[in-house]
């Protein structure tokens, strides 16, 4: 192929190595949170506690005034979990901005593996549950990668694998979480209120005036943010989605005296709340699958179950290795040469940890059975350990051939 060719996951600015190593050690200490959390969910939920901890989650809080009424569960996947979209729509900010989706040439990789990787597995669960319209509902929940979850396991098997695959790896899950909150947005949204929506779109725009301006001063930003959150979650849009809205219309340019932009001092504020609060606390919520009224065998089996996983681990990884080996074959695209494929294999592998928002996806999707909620949760769970298991291996065979 004629033509200079462009080197892609290439080498990160010293700048943005810095931002790369704060995130990453905070989303790695996440992850760890998080599968603690995941482990202490299952063991209570199974266990003499079981009545207590679903009737904890089924409880009702209610707010009056402002005609909300959740139950325990869904203040934290409505609520809380917005900070976690927060964070990561200020994650996704930063990559198109500063980091490895800036420039257009190094972008097209990094976006079309994430998007392969979102659509193989969205075909493999189609086709697996095809005749299964009840099992369909579901078809979104093996398009996200977690990135806590991720992260966590590169950060303990990987250690001595090239910063440039951590980025990789980040940008392609932050770009997924986008798809999967614009999938929740359209298609896993109640009837929508036209008023309401009105309503959210004016107090975004307020925001995004304050944030042009320079008026957006904590004291306004998250009274304002609260509002905006209010608004979404009665227009009968996912709340989440809020979370993701505000921080794109964040602005990440720092002001004319100087210091850090609001984008950052947001992050730098949120993220510790995602990783040490939110996250794990949502995975306490979530995970927690009491398999003993269906049986753990009966429930792994399942149509749903057994998709799910194939979607995740197989969709997943050759989606994201197939789009990269395409590209720089069809392209004047060329991958990085610190890089082996073996690497883009073991990130398709650790892409496939499909944990917080498919647990999210799945709840949303099977809302009215119980019994197909715990198909999925159980899919899901032993998606992501075997996901994460066969990506174990894989970097540290290729972490042994490094230190040979």
């Amino acid at each position: 192929m004629s033509g200079k060719r462009e080197v892609v996951l290439g080498p990160v600015s010293e700048v943005e190595g810095r931002w790369l190593s704060r995130a990453l050690k905070d989303e790695t200490f996440g992850g760890i949170l998080l599968l603690g959390s995941a482990a202490i969910a299952m063991v209570v939920a199974n266990s003499y506690f079981s009545a207590g901890y679903s009737e904890t989650l089924q409880h009702k809080l209610n707010i009056g005034f402002l005609d909300l009424n959740l139950s325990v569960l869904h203040w934290i996947s409505d609520g809380l979990l917005a900070i976690f979209f927060l964070v990561a729509g200020l994650e996704l900010k930063h990559e198109f901005l500063h980091g490895s989706l800036a420039r257009p040439s190094q972008a097209l990789v990094p976006i079309i593996a994430s998007i392969a990787g979102m659509v193989l597995p969205i075909l493999i669960y189609f086709f697996m549950v095809r005749g299964n319209a009840d099992a369909a509902t579901g078809w979104a929940i093996p398009m996200a990668t977690d990135i806590a979850f991720a992260l966590a396991v590169l950060a303990i098997a990987g250690r001595s694998l090239p910063t440039e695959l951590r980025a990789f790896l980040l940008t392609v899950a932050v770009i997924d979480d986008l798809g999967a909150i614009s999938i929740i947005a359209i298609f896993y949204s109640n009837k929508t209120n036209i008023n309401m929506l009105a309503l959210t779109l004016a107090l975004l725009v307020l925001y995004w005036i304050a944030q042009r301006f320079n008026l957006a001063r904590w004291y306004i930003a998250i009274p304002l943010g609260l509002a905006i959150w209010w608004a979404t979650y009665q227009s009968g849009i996912h709340a989440t989605v809020a979370g993701v809205a505000i921080a794109l219309l964040t602005k990440n340019k720092a002001n004319i005296n100087g210091g850090k932009s609001p984008a950052e001092i947001a992050e730098k504020f949120f993220r510790p709340v995602s990783v040490a609060l939110v996250i794990p606390l949502f995975a306490f919520a979530s995970a927690g699958v009491d398999v003993r009224d269906f049986g753990l065998s009966q429930t792994i089996t399942s149509p749903i179950s057994v998709a799910i996983i194939c979607s995740l681990v197989i969709g997943k990884t050759l989606g994201i290795f197939g789009a990269t080996f395409l590209v720089t074959r069809l392209t004047r695209a060329s991958l990085n040469p610190a890089l082996r494929w073996s690497d883009i294999l073991a990130i398709g592998l650790l892409a496939g940890i499909g944990f917080t928002v498919s647990l999210l996806i799945a709840e949303l999707s099977y809302a009215d059975s119980q019994t197909l909620i715990a198909d999925a949760k159980v899919g899901i769970l032993a998606a992501s350990l075997l996901a994460s298991i066969c990506a174990v291996i894989a970097l540290r065979l290729r972490t042994r051939s490094i230190r040979a």
